[in-house]
């Protein structure tokens, strides 16, 4: 019945153009976006799909060329005011006939030939470039990315500016800009395909795509939020897959040992606000877990080893302590005298918790009976913020992020403090090293050197990054609109082929 299902769905979602080409509306919208179409009426139609298991679309377009004064090709797109920004990775179908055959991302005025749009566009032959008609009737510019080959695209608008940023995937982007085009508040923006030939059809298929409402330019972070959306990654190919969209924010997915469900917490200020939140895989429903009195849990959850015990951050009684409960749910009991204390790792025997803790107005790790007996062990002793530490698979190291070297970079120890040594050294602010649990891969998260090195603020554009344990290369995954609570927390599939993480956008 599901494959049926499916089956169905995906018929519903393909959308001819030549419909539209008689002025007949389609009965559905195609995925995230309104419509599909064709610009400047093409010899051969093109059309466009939308797979919602994939949760990909499909193109087809002929279309003499987008350039000059005026543009075929088949477009996908949706109705959007103010500022957002529109991502995919994309993939042309086949070598292709002209090496100028364009894919990518627009922002059109209006939906005729000749109309005034900004776009980021990959060509056949590699180029990379974010195109321009200031007018309409106007002639084409053209600005050029420093790369080739790009598949990752990205464009934004903030009012009059227009920002590309383009990447070939695993790499970081690299940004064009165009300062200063003016177009109408209401746009038609989406997905472009053009074969640059008006005798041949040419294919792509566009993955991960996302529309994003970014923050506003008068956003005050934890008094205002954006919605957040439950995603899951494909770490060797880079596919996404979003799972669950909600206006009201929640953070920071564990994935449960079993493969069976993901837990996360609710922010914002609602009142569901501190509450933990298990989200079943299979049927797609969340329902509350029940934590006793200790309803206002942050982003700092961990699941045992065993996945029998969660343990949470909970700050009911004032600053945050770190307890214990059963995975089901139940009374949780208090393990941190000390305040404030930020859960992030089991030992994978379960004797042992590993946090941030506050104390002196200065943030270090510590370590802690996870049965509370004891007092706690404290294992960094630096000048600057050491925070996220996780214990290995092996029990061998603690990895943890610190900015004892300047920048926010990963860094490990052996667990009883001693022996540390830094894993990354890079241009970014790398925070929440989470191994896998085959004990290969090292993935965390990157923010832009522009965020100062000890803050992980909401709502930037990051990366998710994987490099091996034993050492070598960085390669990114994903290129996220987030930051705090995207992936505080480790969250591996147990088979350490996925990540779960958050991503956030306002309403669209």
């Amino acid at each position: 019945m599901r494959t049926a299902a499916i089956i169905v769905l995906s018929a519903i979602s393909c959308v001819s153009a030549s419909a539209f080409v008689r002025g007949i509306e389609p009965a559905a919208a195609i995925g995230d976006f309104d419509a599909a179409a064709d610009v400047g009426s093409p010899k051969i139609a093109g059309s466009a799909a939308y797979n919602p298991l994939s949760q990909d679309y499909a193109l087809s377009a002929a279309g003499t060329n987008m350039w000059a004064q005026r543009d075929e090709f088949q477009f996908v797109s949706k109705r959007l005011t103010g500022d957002f920004i529109l991502q995919t990775r994309v993939q042309f179908l086949g070598k292709g006939v002209d090496p100028h055959r364009k894919a990518g991302l627009i922002i059109r005025a209006t939906v005729d030939a000749d109309s005034p749009y900004v776009d980021a566009v990959v060509h056949g032959d590699g180029l990379t470039s974010l195109q321009v008609r200031r007018a309409k009737g106007g002639a084409t510019e053209e600005k050029r990315a420093d790369i080739k080959g790009a598949d990752v695209l990205q464009l934004e608008r903030r009012g009059s500016r227009f920002i590309m940023s383009a990447a070939v995937f695993g790499d970081p982007y690299t940004t064009t800009e165009l300062a200063d085009l003016t177009l109408p508040d209401e746009v038609l923006a989406g997905l472009a395909l053009c074969s640059h030939n008006p005798d041949v059809v040419e294919r792509a298929i566009f993955g991960n795509v996302r529309i994003v409402r970014p923050a506003p330019a008068n956003f005050t972070p934890y008094r205002d939020y954006l919605g957040s959306v439950l995603e899951v990654l494909d770490t060797a190919t880079g596919a996404r897959r979003a799972l669950r969209r909600s206006e009201e924010p929640f953070e920071a997915p564990n994935w449960t040992r079993d493969g069976g469900a993901l837990i996360y917490n609710i922010s914002g200020r609602g009142e569901n606000r501190g509450r933990l939140v298990r989200f079943d895989l299979a049927t797609a429903q969340a329902s509350t877990i029940d934590t006793g009195p200790n309803t206002r849990n942050n982003n700092d959850h961990v699941l045992s080893f065993d996945g029998t015990m969660l343990g949470i951050s909970d700050q009911t009684s004032g600053a945050s302590a770190v307890y214990v409960v059963p995975a089901g749910g139940g009374t949780p009991k208090r393990i941190t005298a000390n305040t404030p204390s930020y859960l992030h790792g089991w030992s994978p025997d379960g004797k042992t918790l590993v946090y941030t803790g506050s104390r002196d107005k200065e943030f270090d790790i510590y370590a802690m009976a996870a049965d509370g007996s004891g007092a706690e062990r404290k294992l960094t002793d630096v000048k600057g913020l050491d925070d996220g530490p996780e214990f290995s698979p092996d029990g061998r190291y603690i990895y943890f992020n610190s900015v004892r070297g300047g920048s926010m970079q990963i860094w490990r120890m052996k667990p009883d403090g001693s022996e540390p040594e830094q894993v990354t050294n890079d241009g970014w602010h790398n925070w929440f090293p989470h191994v896998s649990p085959d004990g290969q891969w090292v993935a965390f998260i990157s923010f832009p050197k522009e965020v100062d090195a000890s803050d992980h603020p909401y709502y930037k554009h990051v990366m998710l990054r994987v490099m091996p344990a034993a050492g070598g290369a960085v390669r990114t995954i994903a290129y996220v609109y987030g930051g705090q609570g995207t992936i505080n927390v480790p969250s591996w599939s147990p088979d350490s082929r996925m990540l779960a993480f958050v991503s956030n956008s306002g309403p669209h």
